[in-house]
């Protein structure tokens, strides 16, 4: 299946704007579940996703099984504050290679939410995971030798779900940005259920590096599927280039 990458230019204060009134944006302003929403607004059941927001410049990302045709035909029916917010009169998009050649080495980026499920079934940050089931986020400002601690812990994270994958192996990565955000939660019938959103802390980083293709096949449905926890709400897209 051909996978094309999809591109469309938000309109910040239509964005802004359509996400207040919906209660839609999360405690640290984050767009990931209004645009969520806004992409199953406008495409249903064929929402592109994964999907990166990489700020008023550069835009909305998103991996889609339809070609540029087919995603216009959709958004034609958009509302038009849907379409708006979303920018859909610059939506554009191109396929994606059908084969990945095993052995291609190319240089990656990806949001992710490094996170594990404790044995209690709950969500984790990795590396308080990995220091013990008691270990809290500590209220001090990091010192070195702990960011350091939980780079280390993030990026055997992220070479561990490619290695589950079995798509590509991970040559070098480093953790480019870090912080702790509330990802805005809300449940399947939010307009009838009592319990509203809810916010779930965790760690939100960016990796970048390069990655060898092991399988063609996989390789394209890692793309497709994306890497980690909460993909529909911009995490998990990989973002793929030459190598440097």
């Amino acid at each position: 299946m051909t996978i094309h990458l999809m591109q469309c230019q938000p309109h910040p204060q239509a964005l802004a704007l359509w996400a207040t009134r919906r209660r839609l944006l999360s405690p640290d302003g984050d767009y990931g579940y209004a645009l969520h929403a806004l992409l199953t607004s406008a495409f249903g059941a064929d929402a592109p996703r994964p999907f990166r927001y990489l700020g008023q410049r550069q835009g909305l990302l998103a991996y889609s099984r339809l070609d540029l045709a087919a995603l216009r035909d959709l958004a034609a029916l958009a509302a038009p504050d849907i379409a708006a917010a979303l920018g859909l009169d610059s939506l554009a998009a191109r396929p994606f290679p059908e084969r990945w050649r095993v052995g291609q080495r190319l240089a990656f980026e990806v949001r992710t939410r490094p996170v594990v499920r404790a044995n209690d079934g709950r969500e984790r940050d990795a590396f308080l995971h990995a220091l013990g089931p008691q270990s809290t986020e500590p209220a001090d400002e990091p010192d070195p030798s702990e960011r350091r601690v939980r780079s280390e812990v993030y990026i055997n994270w992220l070479r561990q779900r490619f290695s589950e994958l079995g798509a590509a192996e991970i040559e070098d990565s480093r953790v480019d940005a870090f912080q702790l955000t509330r990802l805005l939660v809300r449940p399947p019938n939010a307009a009838t259920d009592k319990r509203g959103s809810r916010t779930v802390n965790g760690p939100d980083a960016v990796f970048k590096g390069h990655l060898r293709i092991s399988d063609s096949d996989r390789f394209a449905a890692l793309i497709q599927r994306g890497i980690g926890r909460h993909r529909a709400f911009g995490y998990g897209m990989l973002l793929l280039k030459p190598p440097c």
